[in-house]
Order: structure tokens, then C-alpha cells, then sequence
């Protein structure tokens, strides 16, 4: 369940009545993640390996749908759900616990849901997935419930069992859209909601073909923000410095993001020339499953929110640092009430640093005076099956 503070709505003071009712907008597959942790080392061949804790919780792009509506932005997801236990488990969670909109969704009778286990141990994580590829849907779009069929003329993307599902060609008009950019692969559904007014923040994976060309991503024409990791970013600029890297992709978006891990994030503003980088928060990281999609939550968040870019980059660094410190990924994100708390908290710490804190002195203008006790521990779901 989401523990949101209630009343905080980054986009309170920009919303009029004829803005669209979703704020942001995506599509991807949903897994289901089983989480073990507690685990002191790496299972190794041939041998038993007791966790001493487990959870369970919708993964995938519910990651990412889960860490936007913490954040209070409406948000709606397109994705195939499975009839089983698995698939209606994860749409309640979403639906009723997390409050996307989930009417572009669709079920897939006799389809079984895509799963994930994932393994954290030692600051680091292995994971095993099975899925295969949802069939198209047909029909109209379904009342927003398990069993409903999903909006005529589909699109089918190739790739990994599972990976990429059918995406729809007309997505709900929105204030933003976040893409995945895969070599040679084009979205309608990305230039569609571009043309609508949406703005496109796209990441991007690991190219296999090893080829590393910008030109082989279409839909980055589209995008509004590109948020790329550092070795992405150098590979695809063909620079050894991942701040060479956003300047060069500032030339082809007009927000270039790349996320330098340790060392926090460097961004530019193509528009203007403005360049910010904030250094990372120190945390105890238990499990980074997940924190690359809070980061982009976060930045949109600000972005939507229209805060100065240092903001932007700080906001993002801060909630994903606040996802680390907990298991699982749609588990781990973080929602007002956590930040209002490490907020509270680290303004009580001894020997803290004032610039550190001056950094974050926006938080003031957007949290309520007073904040639940620092840490706050998320309930873990589990699937129950009733007999």
C-alpha cells in the first residue's frame, strides 16, 4: 500500500481544468517479482540457500508506474496482466493499492503472468526471469478491470519473451509519457503522445548489437529528456567523460541526464546551455533493484513541476537513494511520507554539513512542518490464495 502523505500534489499550483487527467503516461510489461532477501552470499551450484525473508510485489514497469503515483502524479499504465493468481495480485496492487489507472490495461486469458525472482545479497542482486510474449489484444478498451480486452490496433515489438508487449497506437492524452529506447526499435505509440503535447523522458538498456549509434534510436527525436547511465552516454557519444557525453546529447534533446552512480548526476539544458550536477546521498544500498526508474520518477516529478534543474537533479538523487535502503523495486519506492521523514531527520543530525543541506532547502516550500519518525519500514506483500 502507499503511504503518500496526504495533500501534496507537486503539480497543485499548475493544474487548471483543462489540463489532461493524467499526468504521466506508460506502457510496458508487468512481472511479477519474488524477492528473497537475507541472504549472506551468492547461491552457489549444487547447494541450498535459506533467505531469511521474502516478498512479493508487481515489478517490470510497475516499478517505475509505482514510483510516479508515491510522488502524487497521475499516473496511467498500459500492460498485459495474466488471468492467474499472479497477474490478479498484481493488478489489485496497482489498481487499489497504488491508484494507477489501469484502463488501458488488459487481460490475457490463458496468458500466464511473466515472473521474476530476484536474489539480493552482499549490496547486489541476481535475478531469473520467465515469461513469454503477450498475444495482441482485440476488442475496445475494457472497463479497467481483470478480464477486460484492450484498445483496437495494437502494435507487436520483437524482443525477449515478455519484454515488450503490445503497445497501444492512441494513449490517453497526458502531461508526459516515459519510453524505453531500444536500437532499431521504433514506438507509435512515443511520436503519438509527442503530438498530443505529452513530454517524452526516455532511458535507454545495454545495446547488444554493440553498435552504439544515436541514429539507430528513432523515438529520441521525440523526447523531451534522455537519461542515460554513464557508460551508456559515452558510448553513444563516442566520449571518455560522461559530462563531454551530456553536452554532446544536449545536442540532440533538449534535456540530456546521465546518471554518474557514486558521484550523483550531471544534466544539461539544450535550450539554454545550462549545465547542474549534485553528488550523490551516502546510504546503506541493501538492494539497488528498481532505483534507476525512482530516478526518472523523481526528475519528472520536478520537471512537471517546473523546479530549477539543480532541483530536478537533487529531488531524483534523493528518492533513489531513499529506494536502496529497502528491498524490491515497486517496495522500495518512495513516497512523501519518507522523504518528509529523512528530511526531519537529517536537519537534527549532528555535524551536518550546511551547503549539503542548503541543497535541499526547497523540500521546506513542498513538505507538511511535521513528518513521521524516521525510518519508516514499508509492509511487505505476499500473494494469498484463498481456498
Amino acid at each position: 500500500m502507499s503511504t503518500e502523505t496526504p495533500g501534496i500534489d507537486p503539480l497543485l499550483a499548475l493544474r487548471a481544468p483543462r489540463d489532461p487527467a493524467c499526468d504521466v503516461f506508460l506502457t510496458g510489461t508487468v512481472f511479477l517479482d519474488i524477492i528473497f532477501t537475507g541472504l549472506d552470499s551468492a547461491p552457489v551450484r549444487g547447494t541450498e540457500s535459506w533467505a531469511r525473508g521474502m516478498g512479493s510485489s508487481p515489478g517490470g514497469v510497475a516499478n517505475m508506474a509505482t514510483a510516479l503515483a508515491r510522488l502524487g502524479l497521475h499516473t496511467s499504465l498500459a500492460a498485459a496482466f495474466g488471468d492467474d493468481h499472479y497477474g490478479t495480485y498484481c493488478w489489485d496492487a496497482l489498481e487499489q493499492g497504488e491508484g494507477i489507472d489501469l484502463s488501458m490495461s488488459h487481460t490475457v486469458p490463458g496468458w500466464h503472468s511473466p515472473v521474476t525472482v530476484s536474489m539480493a545479497y552482499e549490496g547486489e542482486r541476481t535475478m531469473v526471469s520467465h515469461g513469454h510474449e503477450a498475444p495482441p489484444p482485440t476488442g475496445p478498451p475494457g472497463p479497467g478491470v481483470p478480464g477486460a480486452t484492450a484498445p483496437a490496433a495494437p502494435t507487436t515489438a520483437a524482443g525477449p519473451a515478455g519484454r515488450h508487449p503490445v503497445f497501444p497506437h492512441c494513449p490517453p492524452r497526458a502531461r508526459a509519457a516515459v519510453a524505453s529506447l531500444a536500437p532499431g526499435r521504433s514506438e507509435p505509440w512515443v511520436a503519438a503522445a509527442a503530438r498530443n503535447g505529452a513530454l517524452i523522458f526516455a532511458d535507454v538498456g545495454w545495446d547488444e548489437t554493440g553498435r552504439w549509434e544515436l541514429d539507430a534510436l528513432p523515438d529520441l527525436a521525440h523526447c523531451e529528456a534522455f537519461l542515460p547511465n554513464a557508460e551508456e552516454a559515452m558510448r553513444y557519444t563516442r566520449t571518455d567523460c560522461p559530462r563531454a557525453a551530456a553536452h554532446a546529447l544536449a545536442e540532440r534533446v533538449p534535456l540530456a541526464v546521465v546518471t554518474l552512480g557514486a558521484e550523483g548526476a550531471y544534466a544539461v539544458d539544450g535550450r539554454t546551455g545550462a549545465a547542474a550536477e549534485v553528488p550523490a546521498i551516502e546510504v546503506e544500498a541493501l538492494d539497488p533493484t528498481g532505483a534507476g526508474d525512482v530516478f526518472v520518477a523523481g526528475f519528472v516529478t520536478g520537471t512537471l513541476a517546473d523546479w530549477p534543474l539543480a532541483d530536478r537533479l537533487a529531488f531524483a538523487g534523493l528518492t533513489a537513494a531513499l529506494s536502496v535502503q529497502e528491498f524490491g523495486g515497486s517496495l522500495s519506492a518512495p513516497g512523501w511520507a519518507e522523504i518528509a521523514a529523512w528530511w526531519q531527520l537529517v536537519r537534527t543530525c549532528d555535524r551536518q554539513n550546511p551547503a549539503a543541506l542548503e541543497r535541499y532547502a526547497f523540500l521546506d516550500d513542498l513538505l507538511p512542518a511535521t513528518a513521521r519518525a524516521w525510518p519508516l519500514r514499508r509492509a511487505v506483500p505476499t500473494i494469498g490464495f484463498r481456498q
